[in-house]
């Protein structure tokens, strides 16, 4: 599948922000579960300074710098992603010993997925997490088996509810009023993992919606979407991440399915804000978010999953324009909450 995303933020600001530092996260990363084709970001008012590099996770970012009086920032990302499903693999890895091996035992190997077992900034450690999670991980149960109990669960038990919860509504107030929006449902079952010793990770990105029947989709009204993925160390070596949705109750391997496109993965939101930044004046700003996401046309060629690939070409870098992620005083908003 290709899909098209145009995600447009933009800050109305009075008096004017005289001087202003940004990071963006709005480039889509290459996986195998999506090629980008072709990512360009727009900002206006013109950066004096734009930086971009990977952070610890390998995701991609953007540094900006505005040194100019402005009264508004407009970031537009223009992104083509081409995406493929994969069903979730077999995995017969009891979820015990999977815990075991992120324990710390003094000259044992160390795996780098054991940073994704720790508490986060969004995602405590609490027993009322371990208490909700326990019905799920019944004994010698394969981690992935646990995985998609726990999201069937949370998907049953919770109600999506818009307006429900802010950015930084605790995963522990979402978790007792036992409604939110996909940002909560991702962290609560982060949270519900990591207590019980499993490596789990926040992914940030989209997923395409379709228009209920009879209407038309508006553009700019889909929203940014959260999820979580699963480490399985049985799997083989770059491919032991397993994507879990309890928001749409959907799993697969790297990816949910073929209409989700990945933006960054992190600990929790914290890691993964798509704008944020710091600024100097702008007392009061207003805040618009606008998010598009569009089937286009595929081209067989370039859309082809990895196997599919002639083993004699080389993939390179991807294909990276200027990608931006911008953070205000203010952060933008979570997924599920600018749509």
């Amino acid at each position: 599948m290709r899909l098209q995303i145009t995600h447009q933020t933009r800050y109305d600001y009075a008096p004017a922000v005289e001087t202003a530092q940004h990071m963006a996260y709005l480039q889509p990363v290459g996986n195998r579960h999506q090629r980008l084709l072709s990512h360009v970001l727009d900002i206006s008012p013109t950066p004096a300074q734009m930086t971009q590099t990977l952070d610890v996770f390998g995701n991609p970012r953007c540094f900006f710098a505005l040194q100019t009086p402005h009264t508004v920032l407009d970031v537009v990302a223009h992104s083509v992603v081409a995406t493929w499903t994969r069903s979730l693999p077999p995995s017969a890895l009891p979820w015990e010993q999977v815990r075991e091996q992120f324990r710390y035992r003094s000259g044992a190997p160390f795996d780098s997925a054991t940073e994704f077992a720790f508490a986060s900034p969004f995602v405590p450690r609490q027993t009322e997490f371990a208490a909700y999670a326990r019905p799920s991980f019944a004994p010698g149960l394969s981690v992935l088996a646990v995985a998609q109990d726990l999201m069937q669960r949370i998907h049953t038990d919770f109600v999506y509810e818009s307006e429900s919860t802010q950015i930084n509504t605790p995963a522990l107030q979402a978790l007792a009023q036992r409604k939110g929006v996909c940002q909560d449902f991702a962290h609560i079952m982060i949270a519900c993992l990591r207590t019980m010793g499993i490596a789990a990770r926040y992914v940030s990105g989209y997923l395409l919606t379709q228009p209920a029947p009879g209407t038309v989709k508006l553009r700019g009204s889909d929203a940014s979407h959260a999820w979580v993925a699963v480490y399985a160390p049985d799997l083989p070596p770059g491919e032991r991440w397993c994507d879990f949705d309890p928001t749409n109750n959907r799993a697969g391997w790297h990816a949910p399915g073929e209409d989700y496109v990945t933006l960054a993965t992190g600990r929790d939101f914290s890691d993964v804000s798509p704008l944020r930044g710091v600024i100097h004046g702008g007392a009061s700003h207003t805040l618009t978010v606008g998010v598009t996401v569009e089937q286009i046309a595929p081209n067989a060629a370039s859309d082809a999953p990895p196997a599919m690939q002639q083993q004699s070409q080389r993939q390179g870098p991807l294909p990276a324009g200027s990608s931006s992620q911008s953070q205000s005083q203010t952060q933008s908003p979570g997924p599920g909450r600018n749509g």
